[in-house]
């Protein structure tokens, strides 16, 4: 608000201090000090006041404007319907049915191509008779590490 710089505070000081005299100084700055702090008060009272009154014109103003919008679109359309829907962004009926039949016939046709590779697996690895079976491994191993009694 008041531009005041160092030179021109410190030039406000003296010729205070040589008007009032350093004796009543303090009870100067004191009584400014009231002076300022009521001029705030009412300056930041006075503020709220305006920004209400300019918040409710503007308010006045939408609610005008709101009215004028809704007499326009309530002309347009009698019924109470609107003439097009808005987008969404859902997916008309029918092509999310259409959607739905694809992704069917996508699952079925990957269940029909895991049957074919699992059978097909089954055929080409047939079971080998020589190889040991699991128990018999575990057997072995148990008795490879127990000791024997002629070392105990």
């Amino acid at each position: 608000m008041f531009d005041i710089g160092a030179t021109e505070l410190l030039l406000i000081i003296v010729v205070a201090i040589l008007v009032i005299g350093p004796k009543d100084m303090p009870l100067a700055m004191r009584t400014a000090g009231r002076w300022i702090g009521k001029i705030r008060k009412l300056s930041g009272h006075f503020r709220t006041g305006l920004d209400a009154m300019v918040r409710e014109a503007e308010l006045e103003d939408m609610e005008k404007k709101w009215k004028a919008q809704n007499e326009k679109i309530m002309r347009e359309h009698p019924e109470g319907v609107p003439g097009q829907m808005e987008p969404t962004g859902a997916y008309p009926p029918e092509k999310a049915a259409e959607l739905k039949r694809l992704a069917q016939e996508k699952s079925a046709a990957n269940e029909k191509a895991n049957e074919k590779a699992s059978g097909a697996e089954a055929k080409a690895a047939p079971a080998k008779p020589d190889a040991p079976a699991a128990s018999d491994e575990v057997k072995s191993a148990e008795a490879a590490t127990k000791p024997s009694k002629d070392e105990g």
